[in-house]
């Protein structure tokens, strides 16, 4: 009897929540998005997407939670499997505006998210559309924080891979553009992403981490701090705020 009771405000539930339109899911994912809650303003996201597959906005934003949980994910196969799903919402944000900043950002983020989980020279094979991406957001808009970003990482993973990974990348791949990295333009994005969105913990976290790599001890130290002092507004915050604090040897 209890059965029968609970099936119908699930079935009250699901028709209430079919009746909403796409763009009041946007809506209550913008809200998800706002309140740090991921998995909320990813379903939304996908539910818009799947009532207006011509939703160019439910599709980069889709993409957008999909990574952001994905990034910090301990479960392999989900993590995969959410990184695929946020390459296809943003493909598709691509092919709907090819002309909006944020459908290439969101692929390039998403690529870039895919690579870091691959060997290095798995890495090799999505470095020249992460960069492509990346530089054609920054075409349409120049000062957009985080294509700044993603071309700051670009250059300084390149310049991670030990010498001879990058000298096999360059001329037997055909990853030409490789020869193009160096730890002057990662310095020189990176600074310009934190300049042009200085509210996103993450732009100084990576900022931190290249100052680092590049001997600049007290610059990163600086940036270091800088995320512990910042409020926390996006979901994966905290982490970066534990990444920081284990740089600088603090609890």
């Amino acid at each position: 009897m209890r059965f029968i009771h609970v099936a119908p405000a699930i079935l009250m539930f699901a028709v209430s929540a079919g009746a909403q339109t796409a763009s009041e899911l946007l809506g209550s994912g913008d809200q998800d998005y706002a309140s740090m809650n991921a998995q909320g303003a990813l379903a939304r996201y996908e539910q818009a997407a799947k009532l207006d597959p011509s939703s160019y906005e439910a599709s980069w934003k889709a993409s957008r939670s999909a990574v952001d949980i994905g990034s910090y994910s301990n479960d392999k196969s989900r993590r995969e499997a959410l990184f695929t799903s946020a390459e296809q919402y943003a493909r598709r944000a691509v092919q709907l505006n090819p002309g909006g900043a944020e459908g290439h950002f969101s692929l390039a983020r998403a690529l870039g998210k895919t690579a870091l989980t691959q060997s290095p020279r798995g890495r090799i094979r999505y470095a020249t559309e992460i960069r492509s991406q990346a530089l054609e957001c920054l075409r349409i808009d120049p000062k957009h924080g985080g294509c700044l970003h993603v071309m700051g990482m670009w250059n300084a993973e390149v310049m991670r891979l030990n010498s001879i990974t990058r000298l096999v990348a360059k001329n037997i791949l055909g990853g030409r553009v490789f020869g193009a990295a160096s730890w002057k333009e990662a310095v020189r994005y990176m600074e310009a992403s934190v300049a042009n969105d200085p509210d996103r913990i993450v732009h100084y976290l990576d900022l931190a981490e290249v100052y680092r790599d590049v001997g600049e001890k007290a610059k990163s130290k600086v940036m270091y701090e800088a995320v512990l002092r910042m409020p926390a507004t996006d979901v994966n915050d905290r982490f970066y705020k534990e990444q920081a604090r284990s740089a600088l040897g603090v609890h």
